[in-house]
């Protein structure tokens, strides 16, 4: 390790308190869907110590409305700003995105949490609260990596942008509004919860809405009805034959220790209206994934011809076939070869801090990778601090000394991939 990289890694160790109070005051503010303004705030305030050009905005629905890749049920984003902060290198390094969302999900059932949500507390080492791992957490490793590096005098040859955006978890639209603004890059690199892992692969998904129709009765001659409530049961067992046939084409090895790599997930079920009527409608609601080599038109089409074979399987669904919507967020998946440069370097500063060899993986799930590689043409690696098991559960944590060593380690990974005047 070089003298340079040394001091940055000591600055970082040196101020692990630092990084802990501004984990905790992201975490105070609650920033689920529509209420990121005050979460921003802190990202602003603390940007305006870096020596950067910083660009505030409300993303735009009309102007959103016009790419073919967003997809959102949000129709405003007034008092939802996206942050962009650019440190200019001086010439001759590659440009690099680091892109952090602020939106966090619901917080669920309060009764489930040992501790206030949004009101983070530290106790043994891990900072608790709604957020911390997904992926506040991330995005302080990032501002504190940024702040290492001016704080150490390290002059950038390349570009370095950092970017919070709001509407990660609602299909990307954050990200996708940054794209159209401009911001593009030889590289990026997102912080999600891989436990520091690299995922250079992930799978996309999409919403879907399946109604099936039923004949309405009296519960007392059900018999004179058709259950729309039975009819759907086919139809959930059907979706699971579907899914493992779409599993069972997937051999990449980086997806071996991911149990189903493109799950369909069934989400909520809705249907009838009396419990002595036989239900005539039930409406199925879920996601399905996509994997890295699929478009979300080739999933659909498979999916909308399965549904259609129900017929031969049961009369009924000959004369009244299910019909399927797609609806909501999407989310694009995300394929970076596995001798992408990105990977070389950010393994080698992994190298430097751990003594070890990183495992590199397919992602579980979408990350804003999609939307920077498809739409912005910017090849994306996906490594952060926290547990995937941790996103959007109960007493979500994550391990404070993951936090420095992530920051160390995407310290040094900017420091070579930007390149910097010696």
């Amino acid at each position: 390790m070089e003298n340079i990289e040394r001091k940055v890694c000591d600055w970082i160790d040196s101020h692990e308190k630092k990084a802990v109070r501004l984990l905790k005051k992201l975490v105070g503010e609650k920033s689920t869907k529509g209420d990121e303004f005050h979460a921003q705030a802190v990202v602003l305030e603390k940007l305006r110590q870096f020596d950067a050009e910083v660009d505030v905005w409300e993303p735009s629905i009309k102007q959103l409305e016009q790419h073919p890749l967003f997809k959102s049920d949000r129709t405003s984003f007034k008092e939802s700003p996206n942050i962009a902060a650019v440190k200019r290198g001086s010439g001759g390094g590659k440009s690099l995105i680091l892109n952090g969302h602020i939106d966090v999900v619901p917080e669920g059932n309060r009764k489930d949490w040992d501790t206030e949500p949004f009101q983070p507390i530290m106790k043994q080492g891990r900072i608790y609260g709604r957020g911390t791992t997904d992926m506040k957490g991330g995005n302080t490793a990032l501002l504190m990596a940024i702040e290492a590096l001016e704080q150490c005098g390290v002059k950038l040859k390349g570009d370095l942008i950092f970017q919070s955006v709001v509407d990660e978890e609602c299909g990307g639209a954050g990200t996708l509004a940054a794209v159209m603004r401009g911001y593009r890059a030889d590289g990026a690199l997102i912080p999600e919860p891989t436990n520091m892992k690299m995922f250079i692969k992930q799978q996309g998904s999409m919403w879907f809405r399946i109604t099936v129709k039923g004949l309405s009765a009296h519960g007392g001659t059900r018999y004179e009805g058709v259950s729309a409530i039975e009819k759907s049961m086919l139809v959930i067992e059907s979706i699971r034959q579907l899914e493992r046939v779409r599993n069972k084409r997937i051999t990449d090895s980086l997806y071996e220790n991911i149990t189903i790599p493109v799950p369909i997930n069934i989400g909520t079920i809705k249907g009838g209206t009396w419990p002595s009527s036989v239900a005539d409608t039930v409406a199925i609601e879920g996601r399905c994934g996509i994997a890295p080599n699929e478009s979300p038109e080739a999933v659909q089409s498979e999916m909308e011809s399965w549904l259609k074979d129900l017929e031969y399987h049961d009369e009924w669904f000959k004369h009244y076939p299910t019909e399927i919507e797609w609806f909501g967020a999407r989310w694009m998946p995300n394929d970076l070869a596995e001798n992408h440069e990105l990977t070389a370097v950010l393994t080698k500063a992994y190298q430097k801090i751990t003594d070890e060899q990183p495992v590199i993986e397919a992602s579980p799930w979408a990350t804003d990778g999609g939307v920077l590689s498809h739409a912005g043409k910017t090849p994306v690696i996906v490594f952060g601090p926290g547990e995937t098991k941790m996103a959007h559960q109960a007493n979500e944590y994550i391990e404070k000394d993951a936090l420095i060593k992530s920051a160390k380690i995407i310290s040094l990974f900017i420091m070579n991939w930007c390149d910097y005047e010696r």
